[in-house]
């Protein structure tokens, strides 16, 4: 055997040890996550398969109804960017730059914009040489510690035949609620989200910043509907995710079309400029819930880029549903006779009486009837159950879309009475009584401390990552005290190993004359 040849045979026999001494240390490391209970994660808002792919443009609810606090102004809200890990850094969430965030008012019923208020963001980086969303805590909206900032404007075109007639600004540079960072860096994030509420021109308010998800459901619904057993129901899996909000409150008068015809639909758009350096429409949501249980998918994406005044191309997924199918097949409930006029009326037309305009155009929207004053003690099933200031007319923040949709689709509107419903029927936070309304976000520092022994924490060790010694993680996300130690030991052992068996190898060609 040539030297050559027995030095190449040592190195494979070196490698063998190296690999078995790192995998002495590195299984038990991927043990000790192994050995972790993996996280849930949910599915929806991201209703359409080109929008899944672009969650900053991804628009995921909209609300309108009647300020509770000032029933003479109406309250506008629509929500971007879904499942917002509130640790989500180093970027955080900002709004999209460079596109338009749209929401549409259809003052007369024909299924056309009348109004459109659009918002555009702009953003600004103080330091480009850290990697921190903020060099320090957070005092207000201007501290210079804020790294990464935004501000909006927001212009009101008016409509006719989809033809701008006038373009209004009704706010200017307008600061942006930052995303919630964790409470060593905003420690009064109240003050901050607070600070965004700014007065515009035209007697209204406006926030545009982080909140919490207000929609309350459990989105196990698409596991076979709730398990296939009605296994998977009561949990909120919004819960402890952020999105980003714009809200707008705005006096009623200038929204409807008159006293006597005080319906109006509202639903919301989001474009973006495409390789030619036009518009395009990537994102539309009206009622909720449309896109993702009735829209089929081969035309979930086509839907998000059409509009309402066009609908009628989606008519048979209204009168002829999937989901009552479903829920025969899987529970044994009758489907209601088809065609279902009576989701038209909740879907396209508005409800006849309350919220169906005069010669409507049936299209897709939230429809609100301004004149419905709003009540102290809102139902969360809305009309369904006697509160004709809810859901279907328009969307208030606590309204439980999910039950009344299933008992709507069940063919309660026909007589079928039901309590269909997935045990979810508050949202996690509570809702705020004045405006924006939506609750705080989840801060980014959520989740359980580091516990100090006796009053000291200094007690740290490279051998327990950081943690304080002896104490428990018992429900938390990261590794046990003692898994951290054995994969720890375990790679001491694996360094000690290759140290060992590089000395004998040098020390075994030495004997032989090859090194």
């Amino acid at each position: 055997m040539t030297a050559t040849a027995r030095s190449r045979r040592g190195v494979r026999s070196l490698a063998g040890l190296v690999c078995g001494a790192l995998a002495a240390g590195g299984l038990a490391a991927a043990g000790a996550t192994a050995l972790q209970p993996g996280q849930a994660r949910a599915s929806s808002h991201r209703e359409a398969p080109l929008i899944s792919a672009d969650p900053q443009h991804d628009n995921t609810d909209v609300y309108a109804f009647v300020s509770p606090d000032k029933p003479d102004t109406t309250t506008l809200i629509a929500n971007w960017i879904p499942f917002e890990e509130p640790a989500g850094g180093p970027n955080f969430y900002p709004f999209a730059e460079g596109s338009q965030h749209d929401i549409h008012i259809d003052s007369d019923g024909d299924g056309q914009g009348d109004l459109l208020y659009r918002w555009t963001f702009d953003t600004k980086t103080k330091n480009g040489n850290t990697f921190l969303y903020n060099t320090g805590p957070v005092d207000s909206l201007d501290d210079p510690d804020l790294n990464v900032t935004q501000t909006y404007d927001i212009e009101l075109l008016r409509l006719k035949d989809q033809k701008v007639v006038s373009t209004t600004k009704v706010a200017d540079d307008v600061p942006v609620a930052p995303s919630n960072v964790g409470k060593a860096s905003m420690p009064d994030y109240k003050k901050l989200r607070d600070e965004a509420i700014r007065q515009v021109d035209g007697g209204g308010t406006a926030f545009a910043g982080q909140a919490d998800d207000p929609f309350f459901l459990d989105l196990r619904v698409f596991d076979l509907l709730y398990g296939g057993d009605l296994s998977e129901v009561g949990r909120d899996t919004l819960a402890g995710y952020n999105t980003n909000t714009i809200a707008l409150q705005v006096p009623t008068a200038e929204l409807r079309q008159s006293k006597k015809q005080p319906i109006i639909g509202v639903w919301s758009t989001t474009q973006r400029k495409n390789a030619k350096g036009g518009w395009t429409q990537v994102s539309r949501l009206g009622s909720p819930l449309v896109n993702e249980v009735v829209i089929p998918q081969k035309d979930k994406d086509r839907f998000n880029a059409s509009h309402p005044w066009n609908d009628a191309d989606f008519l048979p997924y209204v009168t002829k549903p999937e989901l009552p199918k479903l829920l025969q097949a899987i529970y044994k409930l009758p489907a209601p006779k088809e065609p279902r006029n009576d989701l038209v009326s909740v879907f396209l037309t508005g409800v006849k009486g309350l919220t169906m305009p005069p010669n409507v155009r049936p299209a897709e929207m939230l429809r609100l009837n301004t004149s419905i004053p709003p009540t102290g003690s809102p139902k969360r099933l809305g009309v369904l159950d006697g509160d004709n200031a809810g859901f279907p007319n328009g969307r208030r923040l606590t309204d439980d879309v999910v039950d009344i949709e299933l008992q709507a689709v069940e063919g309660e509107l026909l007589g079928n009475k039901n309590d269909l419903g997935d045990a979810v029927n508050v949202n996690d936070v509570t809702f705020g009584d004045t405006f924006p309304y939506v609750a705080l976000p989840t801060s980014g520092s959520r989740g359980q401390l580091a516990k100090k022994k006796n009053g000291d924490d200094a007690a740290r060790s490279a051998l327990d990552g950081g943690a304080a010694v002896g104490s428990s993680t018992s429900g938390s996300d990261g590794p046990s005290d003692t898994l951290l130690i054995a994969s720890a030991s375990a790679g001491a052992a694996g360094v000690l190993l290759i140290g060992l068996g590089l000395a004998w190898w040098r020390g075994r060609m030495r004997r032989r004359g090859v090194v």
